[in-house]
């Protein structure tokens, strides 16, 4: 319960909306001004921020608009994990689980933290959650074969629709992106502020998954979570197969 008075604070400190420019456009083309106008939005007071000028980058000789959609779209992507894995660490950490096994050998244990869980988890059902990613993330760059690539002007964090193969192999897949047709239907000035309120509660959650790793690594380190007893993880969060596969050994 502590954890999860901590996040709902995290969460009221972060789902704040802005009023955003009539002007912001969803187009990942839009440049530098573009750029500049979505930043301002995000954080009238911090405002546009680019200590490293990647916003003025040419990534693999495509242009610095081409760069910017890649950043643009790769912010939204991260994001949404984020976003996931903030909810997901609170609501495991709460002993909220499935009713069923973690497999065929291993059993939720309700001591364990939401890594240690992980760690119970049989390496063939980590392959398929990592093939699966890997066929989404195949899926994103080539635009679902309908749609242009999110460096040459799809729109930010527009995942392209499975229309592809549901006509072709019938299979009843649910798009990822707008699934229910909700966004269609709303105005641009929607659209925009839904944007940028997804951005800031995904820079937020980044911070906090992050928030949550450090302070299961060494106590003390995010002060703000010290006193919520986020329990000790000794493995290695990098190593998501630790103790069944490495190419560094285990």
């Amino acid at each position: 319960m502590k954890l999860l008075n901590a996040a709902l604070l995290v969460a009221s400190a972060a789902a704040f909306n802005v009023n955003t420019p009539a002007t912001l456009s969803t187009s990942l083309n839009g440049g530098k001004e573009e750029l500049v106008m979505q930043a301002e939005a995000c954080n009238p007071i911090v405002k546009f921020y680019d200590p490293l000028n990647l916003s003025g980058a040419d990534f693999w000789g495509q242009g610095e608009e081409a760069t910017i959609g890649f950043i643009r779209h790769s912010e939204i992507k991260h994001s949404r994990v984020a976003m996931a894995a903030f909810v997901g660490y609170i609501i495991q950490a709460q002993g909220i689980h499935f009713p069923w096994k973690l497999g065929y050998n291993s059993e939720y244990i309700a001591s364990h933290s939401p890594a240690e869980q992980w760690d119970n988890f049989a390496a063939g059902g980590k392959w398929q959650i990592f093939v699966l990613i890997s066929f989404l993330e195949v899926w994103d760059e080539c635009g679902g074969g309908t749609e242009s690539h999110y460096m040459s002007g799809r729109k930010p964090g527009a995942y392209p629709s499975f229309k592809l193969l549901k006509d072709n192999i019938g299979h009843p897949i649910i798009d990822l992106y707008d699934p229910f047709g909700f966004s269609k239907n709303k105005s641009q000035a929607q659209k925009d502020k839904g944007l940028v309120t997804e951005l800031n509660n995904g820079r937020a959650a980044m911070i906090g998954i992050f928030g949550f790793l450090a302070e299961s690594k060494i106590e003390g380190s995010v002060p703000l979570l010290t006193k919520f007893g986020i329990p000790h993880y000794s493995g290695e969060f990098m190593q998501p197969f630790e103790g069944q596969f490495s190419y560094f050994g285990n």
